[in-house]
């Protein structure tokens, strides 16, 4: 699933092209919003919140979630699309661009005043341009207020602190030196944790390619994650791998190194 900075870069480039134009087409292509036509209303901006994407539009935000297998595509007007039609669940076309939604997990519309309905459940967006002291002391608080659950857990649950993905909260625990399953309570500077989050994803933000290691190279971006049975960067141990969630239908894969991690 794609994490805050992949989706921060996918509200950048669709803002780019689409603010303070004009729709000359809208074909939403979910049972629910079928009949909804946007056309002639102008495109105020497309901003991310953690992993969720809203195209605020007159009065109305389109809320999407890429989930899994979810894709926003940029063409020009007559293009031939990079994925088939039929995957295809918004079309919002402009004079200059055409934005496809593809496969998304979530897409749905609200009035933009009323978006709360919809990510107001978040915890502080670590990519929000306007970050400041009391977001990361609600962020904070947020992942205090969990006690026992293990660390990992806490810091995917989008209700703390918005944008971090499984590669992210593996590499943080790396870095900081904490085994996944160590309970919430045992981990004695969540201030910190927060503070590295927002520096990593901030630090990736504007690339292509991700990597917490500083290096770019193929193969060499990660600590941990994905590297099961490899030798750790530091101390050539052997990276293991197990699976951690909230409830079993959570589970995700986690990656530790027995040594460099408490």
């Amino acid at each position: 699933m794609p994490e805050g900075d992949t989706v921060y870069r996918t509200a950048r480039s669709l803002d780019q092209a689409l603010r303070g134009s004009i729709l000359t087409g809208c074909d939403i292509r979910v049972p629910a919003f079928a009949t909804v036509d946007l056309s002639g209303q102008t495109v105020h901006e497309v901003v991310s919140r953690g992993k969720h994407l809203l195209h605020r539009v007159g009065e109305t935000s389109i809320h999407s979630h890429l989930k899994m297998e979810g894709a926003w595509h940029l063409y020009r007007p007559g293009t031939r699309w990079q994925r088939p039609a039929f995957q295809a669940r918004i079309v919002l076309q402009t004079t200059e661009w055409v934005a496809v939604g593809f496969e998304l997990g979530v897409l749905e519309l609200v009035l933009t005043r009323a978006e709360a309905e919809v990510v107001g459940h978040l915890g502080p967006d670590l990519l929000d341009a306007e970050w400041s002291a009391a977001n990361a002391a609600e962020a904070t608080r947020r992942l205090a207020a969990h006690g026992e659950p293990p660390i990992i857990v806490a810091l995917a649950d989008q209700r703390n602190l918005a944008g971090l993905g499984n590669v992210y909260v593996n590499e943080l625990c790396f870095l900081r030196g904490l085994l996944p399953n160590r309970p919430v309570a045992g981990v004695t500077d969540l201030a910190g944790l927060v503070r590295l989050a927002r520096r990593l994803l901030l630090a990736n933000k504007d690339r292509d390619e991700r990597t917490t290691t500083g290096n770019l190279r193929r193969g060499a971006q990660l600590w941990v994650y994905g590297r099961a049975g490899q030798p750790c960067r530091r101390c050539g141990s052997r990276i293991q791998r197990g699976q951690l969630g909230r409830t079993e239908l959570e589970l995700r894969d986690t990656y530790w190194c027995p040594r460099c991690q408490t």
